[in-house]
């Protein structure tokens, strides 16, 4: 199509806006200039000015005079004056193209996908759970804070599409199918292994549904909460069937399973960031000033946490480029003795752990020792494991950031650390626990002897030693709860009423408290890891979970308001992002450990459970895999064979290898205009002082000429 090309009034005033500043410029130059300026535009088909020429009646979507259609360029990437882009948008909204019809269909469709695309985004950010509280936590005490709150949003969306996962596969379906369906195997082992029944039988005392409900045992023990409630049947006929102890045993893999494809998507999202943001202080200055700030900020409020946010970015830069400064200062005897500090003060952080790793283990023998007391002593001893872990998970760390004091490391190092040593210490206590019960529920690996002998597993204790390894995890999760609303009330508020109110110097000296994220950012890695662990045995613990952090997440914000002030000293959001991710993988790590082991190595208790006539858990995968069709067997077995496995591990290498090099590639292009950016720099200060030097040197000269 034949474009229009007929003048539209006021196109000549809009090139002769774009003229102007080239015409002042060539003003103030010698003749000879000039006149080669004019040689210069006669000889140009161009262009007259350093501006780009428009086709006053061209289209946003038009089409030259052979049919082909040319690229658009967006009127607001073109470097013009305001003034000027603002007239050239009215001629164009002047201008009625005559355009196809096929041409309009594509216009039209154009706008509707970006106005659908911009009312999606805007509902995403409206249904985006509490970003209104983050963005007001991140204005006020910094990205680093902020990001404990992102990463407890991230764990409470976690825990509640798991228990989705969990309650649409196993709960819901034993629910319905319960008493419709038949038992899949019906061998009988000793009868002795087979006695268990936590039904509550007569009349019982009304506190002791309270000492039940924070034990887990009782009505507690006789629910689906737990293992031992579920039962080893398959609903359904020849055209449909549902086998619920292969459900229960597939829903907890894919859980896992879920879980790590949401940990390194979510990974992969704060690599990208840190990597875009530069990951390290220095260079980032010009990044923050120029692009830093959001123009939708348009209320006072949202502009003024906008204004904090930057002001703690630029602070986290400063104080760590100060760091490194004073840190490459340093002499070489300097050196030694800071380095003979640190490994000192590591030793003895070690030692501490160690320490509250041997109370773990004592504290846990003792409690299943007194297991059989009554009332609120036998609560207490149940409990006391939890207690003594949760005494040392609070007092451990505290001695640790008083020793990280000593060591001086910058900011974010700092933090890792911290998070590196309560890491250690809370996963490898949990550990304890875990080993500690193993070796009772075991007879310390000697399943074929002792108790042990007749079921190999110690039926006099552990009758259903599932349910009894979910209620631990249960009454640790409970607890920790309980431990943080305590906090809340009986700590941090009396501190905060008492220091505002009191003019004491020692109120004065405490202060206000600040909002260590070290070590809520492990209170929440070490919640999760729990119900990882507990999940096999403790189906409904990510809903507990779910429950837990989005009480703990109004808890933590009313704290920080009203209790904590902002830290002195502040740290970079974007790589404890990825560091918290990095550390709840270490998590993860540990519960999957367990999970393996329970399901290949210890025999599942006879007279609990889904698994109870199996010798082991993992037993009705291939008793199940057996009952298939002969088709099914065939493709399966092709599967798992070396034919499909081989050439899938040589494609995901590839796939690998690919996205390495890409990323590598990626890291050297950031570097190049990382690199080009501060050449710039030095560039344009070398003009600017040549500038002033010649300027110096004009101006003697000037006045000589005015003096003559």
């Amino acid at each position: 199509m034949r474009e229009n090309k007929e003048e539209i009034p006021g196109e000549e005033h809009i090139r002769e806006m774009a003229s102007k500043p080239q015409r002042h410029d060539s003003s103030n130059s010698d003749p000879g200039e000039q006149q080669a300026l004019r040689l210069r535009r006669v000889s140009s088909p161009v262009s007259t000015n350093n501006y780009p020429l428009f086709n006053w009646s061209s289209t946003p979507a038009g089409e030259d005079e052979e049919g082909n259609s040319r690229p658009h360029r967006d009127l607001r990437s073109i470097p013009l004056p305001m003034a000027l882009k603002r007239a050239v948008r009215q001629v164009q909204q002047m201008h009625v193209p005559v355009v196809s019809r096929m041409e309009s269909w594509k216009r039209n469709k154009t706008k509707s996908l970006r106005k659908l695309k911009d009312n999606a985004r805007e509902f995403h950010y409206i249904f985006t759970l509490w970003s209104k509280s983050l963005q007001k936590i991140g204005g006020n005490f910094g990205g680093g804070v902020q990001s404990y709150f992102v990463f407890l949003r991230f764990l409470v969306v976690l825990n509640f599409f798991s228990f989705l996962l969990i309650a649409g596969f196993v709960l819901i379906p034993s629910i319905v199918f319960r008493s419709v369906g038949t038992t899949l195997t019906n061998s009988s082992g000793p009868e002795k292994c087979m006695n268990y029944d936590p039904n509550p039988q007569g009349l019982v005392v009304f506190y002791n549904y309270f000492l039940n409900l924070l034990s887990g045992t009782g009505f507690m023990e006789y629910s689906y909460l737990f293992y031992g409630y579920y039962n080893n049947t398959m609903a359904g006929d020849r055209t449909f069937s549902y086998n619920i102890p292969l459900a229960y045993l597939f829903t907890v893999v894919f859980y896992f399973a879920f879980c790590l494809i949401c940990i390194i998507a979510r990974m992969g999202t704060a690599a990208r960031v840190a990597v875009a943001t530069g990951g390290s202080a220095g260079g980032n200055y010009s990044m923050m000033v120029f692009t830093g700030w959001d123009y939708g900020c348009m209320a006072d409020q949202a502009t003024k946490l906008k204004q904090k946010t930057i002001h703690y970015r630029l602070q986290v830069d400063l104080e760590e480029e100060r760091i490194q400064k004073r840190a490459a200062a340093l002499t070489s005897s300097q050196k030694i003795i800071l380095y003979s500090i640190r490994f000192l003060m590591c030793f003895i952080a070690f030692g501490l752990i160690i320490a509250s790793f041997y109370g773990i283990f004592v504290a846990t023998n003792f409690s299943q020792e007194k297991s059989g007391q009554e009332g609120f002593l036998g609560l207490f001893f149940e409990y006391l494991p939890s207690i003594v872990i949760t005494t040392g998970n609070f007092l451990v760390p505290l001695l640790c950031d008083q020793i990280a004091l000593i060591e001086q490391y910058a900011p974010s190092t700092t933090i890792i650390l911290a998070l590196l040593r309560a890491v250690f210490l809370r996963l490898v206590s949990l550990g304890v626990l875990l080993f500690t019960l193993w070796r009772q529920i075991t007879c310390e690996g000697q399943t074929n002897s002792g108790t042990c002998k007749l079921c190999q597993y110690n039926y006099e204790v552990y009758p259903c030693w599932e349910t009894r390894v979910g209620q631990e995890m249960y009454k640790l999760t409970l607890f920790d709860f309980l431990i943080n609303i305590a906090v809340l009330a009986l700590v941090e508020f009396p501190r905060r009423m008492v220091v505002d109110n009191s003019s004491s110097k020692v109120a004065q000296w405490v202060g206000r408290q600040e909002f260590m994220v070290p070590s809520n950012v492990l209170g929440l890695v070490y919640g999760q890891t729990v119900v990882w662990t507990g999940a096999l045995f403790c189906p409904l613990l990510p809903l507990i979970n779910t429950i837990k952090f989005v009480f703990l997440f109004y808890c933590k914000k009313v704290t920080l308001f009203y209790n904590c002030r902002p830290a002195l000293k502040t740290f970079r959001s974007t790589t404890s992002t990825f560091f918290f991710l990095v550390v709840l993988l270490f998590g993860w790590g540990l519960a999957i450990l367990v999970m393996i082991y329970s399901l290949a190595e210890i025999h599942p208790s006879m007279g609990c459970g889904p698994f109870r006539f199996f010798p082991y858990m993992w037993s009705i995968v291939p008793t199940s895999f057996y009952s298939l069709s002969k088709t099914t067997q065939e493709f399966l077995f092709f599967i798992g064979s070396q034919a499909f496995s081989i050439p899938l591990f040589v494609l995901s290498c590839v796939v690998m290898c690919y996205f390495i090099a890409l990323t590598s590639v990626y890291g050297k292009s950031v570097a190049l205009l990382r690199a080009q950016l501060k050449l710039e720099g030095r560039d344009k200060q070398f003009l600017v002082k040549q500038i002033e030097e010649l300027s110096r040197l004009q101006i003697p000269k000037h006045n000589a000429g005015v003096q003559d």
